[in-house]
């Protein structure tokens, strides 16, 4: 680890030289593909930009893990390689995180503590981790970000936005400047600390009710904008969890919590916590679910959630009028009955676990052979008909939608998904959402201005 902040600096420009050396390359051989009939290997080639990409620790290795899960945002080989990508990232050394504690908190931040660990014991995107203990003798969690990402991320959204206008010249099935304008606005959310308290608070309030979630308490005398300390939650994370061999039963049950966890507040506040990483939460004793991070956090429009609504109740009853109002409260724009049909196609899959009134696993959306071939089909239609632009608030709401498959199909939960969902829609009123969505901003905080109207 470099000692001083030009040697990080350097260094970051050199690899930044690397992965731009990396998509020039990938511009050439797209155009000689596209123009001349070349043949490129496209899978070395997206192993080559995963590489690349992995050597920074900065916001785009975040930008690349959510891109992989946003069906067509780029070619599937690359998206297979940079889901691969982890979060967890070499951490700052000693020298460097005193300075940042230093920066933060004051010359005297020591006396402020009894204890902070020098190695931090998770690292990732934006920050990383150290555990400490109060001077009360509470155990705490310090997330300290690392310095200059507010620079960091701008640069890591031009490579994105090269990233994504190459590969929408070569391929015009999504237009994806809406998922470009959404990740850069949720991106620089994340360096708020003080915006993840108040997300923080505000899933407090909505999860108030709910028993098997388990939430930190923050610590505003110890955090900043660029640090935020929390009191500690002791848990297992689920992968280790699951080595030890848990019954059905149990899967079962966490399942069902973690569904209540993420969407309890999306269909009575129409919040969604975009980031279902599985380093974003763990099981306590209990198998309670303890969620720790609040950084990727939307609060939506009272219509775009009645449309989440409105299509399950469309596809269920074969309305078509219904399912057309339905795009259309997302933010779709002038389609037509074909745009329907295809769209719909997708929709079909995505909803059929909360469509059948029965037990069942959730499917694998990415890694099955039915949703591969299924995506194939729909990105083969969308082009054909002219492509389409995705609704920006899609980014976050498809990430956790493929995110909580992923580890609902990790656990092999067999549960029944159309009563889970029955359970939280069936007394849906969106001018009751809007007004608890604006109670519980108010009472935690949130800027007024991203309080969603009734429309």
């Amino acid at each position: 680890m470099a000692s001083n902040d030009n040697g990080r600096v350097g260094g970051r420009i050199r690899r930044y030289a690397r992965v731009t050396t990396t998509m020039t390359g990938l511009a050439a051989r797209m155009a000689g593909e596209r123009y001349l009939g070349l043949e490129i290997d496209r899978s070395k080639h997206a192993a080559d930009l995963r590489d690349a990409l992995g050597g920074l620790k900065g916001p785009i290795m975040k930008v690349a893990q959510i891109l992989s899960t946003i069906p067509d945002a780029l070619p599937p080989e690359y998206a297979d390689e940079l889901a691969s990508l982890q979060a967890d990232a070499p951490a700052m050394g000693w020298l460097f995180t005193r300075r940042r504690m230093v920066a933060e908190l004051g010359p005297d931040w020591q006396s402020k503590i009894e204890s902070f660990s020098r190695e931090a014991v998770s690292a990732a995107s934006l920050g990383q981790v150290h555990k400490a203990v109060g001077l009360d003798g509470r155990q705490l969690a310090m997330k300290l970000q690392y310095p200059d990402m507010a620079s960091a991320i701008d640069a890591d959204l031009n490579q994105l936005r090269l990233v994504m206008q190459l590969y929408e010249r070569y391929d015009s099935a999504i237009s994806t400047g809406d998922i470009y304008n959404e990740l850069s606005e949720r991106l620089r959310e994340e360096l708020d600390y003080q915006r993840e308290a108040a997300n923080m608070e505000m899933y407090r309030i909505m999860l108030a009710d709910e028993p098997a979630v388990r939430l930190p308490d923050y610590l505003p005398e110890l955090s900043t904008g660029r640090l935020l300390t929390m009191s500690w939650l002791d848990g297992t994370r689920i992968m280790p969890f699951l080595e030890t061999k848990p019954s059905q039963e149990v899967r079962n049950q966490i399942a069902e919590n973690m569904f209540r966890v993420w969407y309890v507040p999306f269909y009575f506040y129409g919040v969604i916590h975009g980031d279902p990483h599985l380093g974003n939460y763990s099981l306590d004793s209990e198998n309670r679910v303890n969620l720790m991070d609040f950084g990727s956090i939307r609060l939506f429009r009272p219509a775009f959630v009645g449309g989440v609504i409105d299509l399950y109740r469309a596809l269920r009853d074969n309305d078509e009028d219904l399912a057309v109002h339905a795009y259309e409260s997302w933010g779709f724009h002038g389609l037509d009955r074909e745009a329907i049909e295809v769209l719909n196609m997708w929709a079909e899959f995505i909803y059929a676990p909360l469509l059948e009134d029965r037990v069942r696993p959730i499917q694998a959306l990415r890694n099955g052979s039915a949703g591969r071939e299924l995506a194939g089909k729909v990105h083969g239609e969308l082009k054909r008909i002219g492509g389409i632009r995705p609704p920006r608030e899609f980014v976050l709401m498809d990430r956790a939608a493929v995110g909580l498959g992923s580890v609902f199909m990790h656990l092999g939960a067999e549960v029944n998904w159309h009563n889970l969902f029955h359970d939280l829609i069936d007394d849906f009123d969106r001018n009751k959402l809007a007004a608890r969505q604006k109670e519980a901003a108010e009472k935690a905080g949130i800027p007024a201005e991203l309080v969603q109207k009734v429309d």
